[in-house]
Formats: structure tokens, sequence, C-alpha cells
């Protein structure tokens, strides 16, 4: 799958009335293996068929945790999918199908397999994007419900248990809207999210931060500053004409409202132009 191809693709499911989840992450996974190809998409939709086929027959009304604890004995015991601290150093571990085939890797992604496996099966399942620490919840998101660790098997918690957690990696207590409902997109955004962040944190690995970035770009809804760290990641890759240009093009949009900001913006877009030199 070309690059053109596998981001039109984004691009066109992110505008979906019902994007694809998994589909989605697949399309990211694609973006750091150029060899992840139609095939190796099948495979991974099909295991997470297969995944949810194996679940005990439960009523979509049966009561959440009965739920949680099927997902739990099957994804976390069964296949024992989970994650530790080591995974947070890896690119894999927000990859869906090298998460499939390691089980193992962030929150999220071990969510997004949760999610995938639970909707297979009819299950009333929903993602919890908690600051720091992405959960699934099962049932009434404002009604009875349960909330799943997938991070740790797929461990039941409390929403005070989730507190802890929270305040364990952010230092900061929960508002009653973090247990709201993410939807797909949002997921997306924040897979991404963290990809950047893991490649920021290396410079040599700019490349996948800067894919990351267009990436998030063709989502219907992302920050504006996005268009910022591109053009600053071409500069810092030697396209130096077009990360002037792209610096340029934000300070115009943040003018009217920043005009201090756009004001540096603009001089670094000129530094940008007189590497050329």
């Amino acid at each position: 799958m070309t690059d053109t191809t596998g981001r039109r693709r984004f691009a066109e499911e992110a505008r979906a009335e019902r994007p694809d989840l998994a589909l989605l992450c697949l399309l990211i996974a694609a973006e750091a293996d150029p060899g992840l190809d139609e095939r190796g998409f099948d495979a991974a939709q099909i295991e997470l068929d297969d995944l949810a086929g194996q679940l005990p027959a439960l009523d979509r009304h049966a009561a959440p945790r009965l739920w949680a604890e099927a997902l739990a004995g099957l994804l976390g015991g069964r296949y024992g999918f989970r994650g530790s601290p080591a995974d947070y150093r890896r690119l894999e571990s927000s990859l869906l199908d090298e998460v499939l085939r390691r089980r193992r890797g962030l929150p999220i992604l071990l969510s997004v397999v949760w999610l995938e496996v639970a909707r297979r099966a009819g299950a009333p399942v929903y993602g919890v994007a908690l600051p720091g620490h992405f959960v699934v919840g099962f049932g009434d998101p404002y009604g009875p419900h349960a909330l799943a660790d997938p991070f740790d098997g797929g461990r039941v918690i409390s929403e005070e248990e989730a507190g802890l957690l929270v305040a364990g990696a952010t230092g900061t207590p929960l508002s009653a809207t973090a247990f709201s409902p993410a939807e797909p997109l949002e997921i997306v955004l924040r897979v991404l999210n963290n990809i950047r962040a893991w490649a920021a944190a290396r410079p040599e690995r700019s490349g996948v931060q800067l894919w990351a970035v267009e990436l998030s770009l063709l989502l219907p809804s992302h920050p504006a500053r996005l268009r910022y760290e591109r053009a600053e990641l071409l500069v810092e890759r030697g396209e130096f004409q077009r990360g002037a240009r792209e610096l340029e093009e934000y300070a115009d949009v943040i003018a009217p409202v920043e005009p201090e900001a756009a004001e540096t913006v603009r001089r670094q877009a000129r530094a940008a132009r007189a590497l050329l030199n």
C-alpha cells in the first residue's frame, strides 16, 4: 500500500458516518510498516472476529460486570493481553497489528482490542479516555456500568480506583465528565498523540513524528497547533523551503488573535529560509 493510498483511505474512513476504529488503527500501523498490506489488515480483523467468537454467550442486557469478567477471562487470562512499564518504550505498543501479535501494548491499544472484540460479541461497550490511562466501560455510561483496565489484564475497577490510577499518572483529580464515552476519532487522535510523544523524545525518529502529525491533520477535528509542529519538523529535517512556507501560513492564521506569537513564527520562517543560502 502506497503512502498516498493509505492516507487517502485514512481520511475517507475518518469522515465516514461510523468510522471503523480497527481499520483506522491498522492504517496507522501501516505508516510504521509499509509492508503491512491488505492481507495483514484482513488477518488482524479475522483475529478480532475469532476472539469474539470465543466469548461465552451473553445477552446484551447481561450485567455489565459479567461482560467485563468474560473479556478479562478470555483476553487477559487465556491469551495474556496486558501491559507493563516497558511497553511505553516501544513504538510497537501503539500499533494494533503488533499488539495483537505480542499481546502487549499501551492502555489505549489494549483497550482498542477489548472494544473491538466486545463490540463484535454484541456487548454494550465504550472507551473511557481517562487522563493518562485509558480504560473500557461496559453497560450504560450514565447508569449501571462496570469499568475494566485492559493494561492490568482486564481487571474490573471502581471509579474510585480509576481515580487513583489517574492521580498516579497525572497528579490531578478526576472530574465527573472523565467517564463519558470516547468517540472513535478521539481514540485515534490520542493514539497518534502517543506516537508523536514517543518520537519527540527520540530526535532520530523525527520521521515517525512527522507521519503521526500528518495523519492527525487528516482528522476532521484536530488542534491547529499541529500545523506549526509539522512546519518545525520539516525545517528540522532539512526541508527549509516547505517548512518556511508552512510557518508563514500558520503565522497568518494566528495573527488576528496572537500577533506577537505570529511575528515570532515569521522570524522562524525567515531563519529557515536563510539556511538555504
